[in-house]
């Protein structure tokens, strides 16, 4: 097993939240994991195709992060993006039939599971290559500060959030990009999800510095170091940067502490990890802790969040309807949105 890192500890009581704000993240929790869950089942029935990378057991920091973000703020994805893709609110429907490389999807069909995009709800994309979207999530970040501050538009104040593991973070494209919104201020939050192995990887083998969030040190910005698989903790503190950037403070780096519950891709057989590590943090399932706060602190009982998750396994099985019967892409349009007019 690889050496582990002690989770920061966060005081669930202390965090403000009432019943409706708790049941809205808890419900993008278990939409998140049910969808992949059945993302799954469709891979092995021959129903998609090529690689796709589920986001199991990580779902308190897309829920975290996001759902403390504004609807017209910027998510900027990797190829683990379809739960990032339903906390920006697209429709499961258009998910799951991008998945199904149907018309129907976000993308049109045209970019599967790991090119997830959606203009109306600020979806940036989902990239394959590891780094490719930091610098299109700067890039947003950038016209926020410039509407703002060059063209005198009161309403740019959208903040941006990055998401990318931790192989990443020994990439060119990370340390380029946060220099830069460091000297210009950019509200952009840059939100490491460390699972602790990129692929086959062990992050303890791969970098010199493997405290992630310490980096943010060298360009003197805040640096978060979070426990990725509570909520709370998560949200606690992607508020905190959410604001900050939202003044015109600049950028935070927020490292997550998470883990994967499947393989890197459901092509991955996951016989690097040993068993013991995948039970000693499969024990800390994000939704079982967030059920068991909301039913300490009397926000819900079990039998209101059961009829949640059944309310969701019926809204998933239509979605996979729905992507069925959806039409393929037409063969006439094939060159069709590879450039800008459409």
């Amino acid at each position: 097993m690889v050496q582990e890192r002690t989770l920061p500890t966060f005081q669930a009581t202390s965090a403000k939240i009432d019943r409706q704000e708790g049941l809205r993240i808890y419900e993008d929790m278990v939409l998140g994991r049910y969808f992949e869950d059945k993302c799954a089942e469709m891979y092995y029935r021959g129903k998609m195709f090529g690689f796709v990378h589920l986001y199991n057991g990580q779902e308190a920091v897309s829920s975290g992060v996001i759902k403390s973000m504004r609807s017209d703020d910027y998510v900027c994805s990797t190829y683990r993006d379809h739960v990032h893709a339903l906390s920006a609110g697209v429709p499961a429907n258009a998910v799951m039939a991008e998945l199904f490389g149907k018309e129907t999807g976000c993308s049109k069909g045209r970019g599967g599971s790991m090119h997830m995009f959606s203009k109306e709800h600020n979806l940036l994309g989902g990239f394959a290559f590891i780094g490719e979207g930091i610098p299109v999530a700067l890039g947003a970040a950038f016209q926020s500060r410039y509407r703002r501050d060059a063209l005198g538009d009161p309403s740019a104040d959208q903040v941006t959030a990055a998401f990318f593991g931790d192989g990443t973070t020994n990439n060119g494209q990370f340390f380029e990009c946060l220099n830069m919104a460091a000297l210009w201020k950019l509200p952009i939050l840059f939100v490491v999800e460390n699972n602790k192995w990129a692929i086959g990887m062990a992050h303890e083998r791969a970098s010199s510095q493997t405290e992630i969030y310490r980096k943010a040190s060298v360009f003197g910005l805040p640096g978060y170091e979070v426990d990725g698989m509570d909520v709370l903790a998560v949200r606690d503190v992607a508020q905190v940067a959410v604001a900050r950037a939202r003044a015109g403070e600049g950028p935070t780096l927020i490292e997550c502490l998470t883990y994967r519950f499947r393989g890197h891709s459901l092509a991955d057989p996951d016989e690097l990890r040993s068993q013991a590590e995948k039970d000693e943090w499969q024990a800390r399932d994000p939704i079982t802790r967030m059920e068991a706060y909301l039913i300490e602190q009397t926000l819900a009982d079990g039998a209101e969040l059961t009829a949640i998750k059944k309310r969701i396994e019926l809204h998933i099985e239509d979605a996979v309807k729905f992507a069925e019967e959806s039409p393929e892409p037409s063969p006439d349009e094939l060159h069709r949105y590879i450039f800008a007019e459409d």
